[in-house]
């Protein structure tokens, strides 16, 4: 497999303005582990959507947004759903405490706090900044708007400065990053050790090129993996296959082999787009959008679900929907904390009641509604977390 790193003409580009400057590439070959031959298992009941029956076998509280201005609670057991008065919409930018009962959240004054997922025991945390994760199950991570960071103990005031210049994503619990560089016409990535990086002999791991369409990326749960999406030459075309690489491995493992069986494919959509982990790290869920032709925001056929066993490399495809709304970013996936369940919102084609909440089976591939009306806030009508009730 080659991966594309810089110059030479791919006409293919070109159509990228103004998303992507117009580059002159060409291909080298990183020196990857072995390349995968992907199987893959077809998880296709052929019942389309069906509605929520009393048989559903889930619980927790799904957080999204029905009106686009705050963020809902659905309660999976009891199938209802209510507003958390003082949030604000956030996307992304809202993360799970390890433990899945905490949540940060962006309050009315637009200060990052934290609660319970069905809006109790609301703590502030942080009055500047622009997300707030959890690095461990004690300490904080925190980006602020000048793309600075630095951990900070919950309850404590103390802060840890990290060194974040071109620094993209951060292991949790470990101090590696994915670093973003300029290299002539072209921005390529690299993974760097947070403490040394700066050092004379320190050690940078190539992944390859930064292109946007092609560069989603994301840490385990663990902290033991980072999983990403690298453009590879497909012929004349470019496509898209999952990568990962540990920290101190020399170089990155090819995890899918997409291309040799679909052609050229596009895995999600922008860089917010992040390949969604299970909980345990066993699983990769992601999207696949076929392209038909030069340019993958047009170019482009039906997004289908796809979930990557990382242990046996077996992907399985969920064909019974395939979504027309995935550009420039397709629906987030969010995974149930037991690993049974992901939850999304979509406009299905055909359907009249807006967009959806839908959990998929894993092992099934039956695609459940839950509700319906889900408001597009920040753009999409996302998910934004599936957590637990409070103790």
């Amino acid at each position: 497999m080659t991966i594309i790193t810089r110059s030479n003409i791919i006409s293919k580009v070109r159509h990228f303005v103004p998303l992507i400057v117009t580059v002159t590439l060409f291909v080298i070959s990183l020196p990857t582990q072995a390349q995968t031959n992907s199987t893959f298992r077809q998880v296709c009941p052929a019942e389309a959507i069906q509605l929520r029956g009393e048989d559903f076998q889930s619980d927790g509280l799904i957080l999204t947004t029905f009106d686009g201005i705050r963020l809902w609670v659905y309660d999976v057991i009891r199938d209802r759903r209510y507003p958390l008065e003082n949030t604000n919409t956030c996307g992304p930018h809202c993360h799970l405490s390890p433990d899945f009962r905490w949540i940060t959240y962006l309050d009315a004054t637009n200060s990052y706090s934290k609660m319970r997922l069905d809006g109790s025991e609301r703590t502030p945390l942080v009055d500047y900044a622009s997300e707030v994760s959890w690095w461990s199950t004690t300490t904080l991570l925190i980006w602020t708007p000048d793309h600075q960071a630095y951990l900070q103990r919950e309850n404590q005031a103390s802060r840890q400065p990290l060194d974040t210049r071109g620094i993209v994503n951060i292991q949790p619990g470990g101090l590696w990053g994915l670093f973003v560089e300029q290299n002539e016409d072209v921005f390529v990535r690299s993974l760097v050790n947070l403490e040394t990086w700066d050092e004379a002999d320190a050690t940078s791991i190539a992944l390859g090129v930064d292109m946007t369409y092609f560069n989603v990326a994301a840490w385990s749960p663990d902290g033991e993996w980072l999983a990403y999406i690298a453009p590879n030459a497909n012929s004349d075309s470019i496509s898209s296959e999952i990568f990962a690489i540990r920290p101190g491995d020399a170089a990155p493992s090819q995890w899918t082999n997409l291309t040799a069986k679909y052609g050229a494919v596009r895995i999600n959509g922008r860089a917010v787009s992040e390949l969604s982990w299970s909980p345990d790290g066993a699983y990769i869920a992601f999207w696949v959008i076929p392209l038909t032709g030069e340019n993958p925001e047009v170019d482009t056929g039906n997004a289908v679900i796809h979930i990557l066993d990382v242990e046996t490399r077996q992907i399985s495809v969920y064909c019974d929907l395939g979504i027309t709304t995935h550009t420039p970013v397709p629906p987030r996936l969010i995974w149930s904390p037991d690993g049974a369940y992901i939850a999304f919102g979509a406009n299905i084609d055909g359907n009249e009641e807006g967009n959806l909440l839908l959990a998929l089976n894993r092992d099934d591939g039956i695609f459940t509604q839950l509700s319906a009306g889900i408001a597009p806030a920040l753009g999409s009508p996302d998910v934004v977390a599936w957590g637990l009730p409070p103790q």
